[in-house]
């Protein structure tokens, strides 16, 4: 495909001096960006959900009324008829043509030198603040930067896609570590100052800063040298493309690819500022079982009882709804099973427990990332969407899992595993549209 030129208008010029690098150190390398965003008085209005959190009908009704929200770049199918392919070229080339158009009337503007970002999400009683950089696709293929699940080819080709044909990555991975004090003390000093964007969605307050003086910036490279490792929360599809791109760019131009796309658009966070919630399941039929006989069978491997308050299962359990009713099923452990679950950190998991005993044998699930019998329902959806699934007639069995806990998490990536598919739920979601990374701008 011909490569786009994008025309930028630049923020007000700030002019710092070359970056220094350390040398000998393996991992934990993060970058500054000249990140194309929104102005202030727009960020409200372009910033969306991801676009592959929401169906197409909530896509149009979000967007509706609003030229300038980004699920016009991300999901451009919702601008479009029913009919069409969501993984069409139009749909690709329509996301493209739009974020041209944030650009060319003026909603959005490209920094003229590279900068961190801080953001900060609230809502309620949590809150989370994280640093918006770029990660290195070299140490992600290296597998320094750890994951914890497989991909989709479907969602991944998907990522690739509109990566090459917007040229940027405008959907954030969402990377933890380990708090340290020295971070929290920065990111409480760069906080103290009023945001230069602040805003609400929904039940969700955001806030943006940006650190453009390059000897801050130089600090905070050096400080992350020195984190043990970094951790994909949410994002194996984005990282993954992300890293399929710069790959075939080194291929194509033979020695390297280009300067811009050796890091991955993220958002970094402290462990234990992150929310998981989990990642429910519905099934279509119960594979030849009555569902008496259904149940029969998860009593042979769970205590089954009837809850007094659905959606608060025990750990390594799980709620089911079946024939209008919740049951509770907490797992039955033999001495084995206890030590088999000490020695496996995916073992232990309630979804793999939930795989292992029941999905598989008694369902016939074997691959939930292809098989269409089984859906998945973030945790952010209440109990009362899944029953009305079942109700609805088709499907018949839902179970609400126990979340799976950041500890869990890295657990599972130390000790370089991956969990069942669709293990996490993340809430909130990074908006789309408040930092995108552009590549080969020219």
């Amino acid at each position: 495909m011909e490569s786009r030129r994008l025309k930028f208008q630049p923020y007000a010029p700030v002019e710092p001096s070359p970056l220094k690098t350390q040398k000998g150190k393996t991992m934990a390398t993060i970058m500054p960006f000249r990140a194309l965003r929104p102005k202030r008085e727009y960020a409200a209005r372009v910033a969306s959900p991801p676009y592959d959190v929401v169906s197409l009908d909530e896509a149009r009704k979000i967007a509706d009324g609003n030229p300038y929200c980004f699920l016009r770049v991300g999901r451009a199918e919702l601008e479009l008829s029913d009919d069409v392919d969501p993984y069409s070229t139009e749909v690709y080339e329509r996301g493209a043509t739009n974020l041209q158009g944030l650009i060319r009337d003026g909603i959005m503007a490209r920094e003229t030198r590279p900068i961190f970002g801080v953001y900060r999400r609230r809502w309620g009683e949590r809150q989370q603040t994280g640093l918006v950089a770029l990660a290195s696709i070299a140490e992600y293929d290296d597998g320094l930067i750890k994951k914890h699940e497989l991909t989709r080819t479907i969602k991944e080709n998907d990522r690739v896609r509109i990566i090459e044909t917007h040229e940027s990555q405008s959907g954030p991975v969402l990377l933890f570590f380990r708090r340290t004090a020295a971070f929290t003390n920065w990111l409480g000093n760069v906080t103290a100052a009023a945001p230069e964007v602040q805003f609400m969605t929904d039940d969700v307050e955001h806030a943006v800063w940006s650190l453009r003086d390059q000897a801050a910036i130089e600090r905070v490279v050096q400080r992350f040298r020195s984190v043990d490792a970094l951790y994909i929360a949410d994002g194996h599809h984005r990282s993954a493309a992300a890293s399929r791109v710069r790959g075939a760019s080194k291929r194509t131009n033979a020695r390297s690819s280009h300067p811009d796309e050796e890091g991955f658009l993220s958002v970094i966070f402290p462990h234990d500022e992150l929310c998981v919630l989990p990642y429910n399941r519905i099934v279509r039929d119960l594979n030849g079982y009555t569902p008496k006989g259904f149940l029969e069978a998860i009593a042979s491997r769970y205590e089954l009882d009837v809850p007094s308050q659905p959606g608060n299962p025990p750990p390594a359990g799980f709620d089911l709804y079946l024939e209008g009713h919740w049951r509770r099923a907490t797992p039955i452990m033999t001495p084995e099973d206890r030590l088999k679950t000490q020695a496996d950190p995916v073992r232990a998991l309630a979804v793999s427990m939930l795989t292992d005993r029941v999905l598989d044998p008694l369902l016939g699930i074997r691959d939930q990332r292809v098989d269409r019998r089984i859906e998945f329902v973030g945790g952010i959806r209440p109990l009362e969407a899944l029953a009305a699934k079942v109700d609805g007639g088709e499907w018949a069995v839902a179970f609400w899992l126990y979340p799976t806990t950041v500890d869990e998490l890295m657990a599972v990536s130390d000790a370089r595993r991956v969990m069942p598919p669709k293990s996490t739920w993340f809430e909130p979601k990074l908006s789309d549209g408040l930092f995108v990374h552009v590549l080969r701008d020219g």
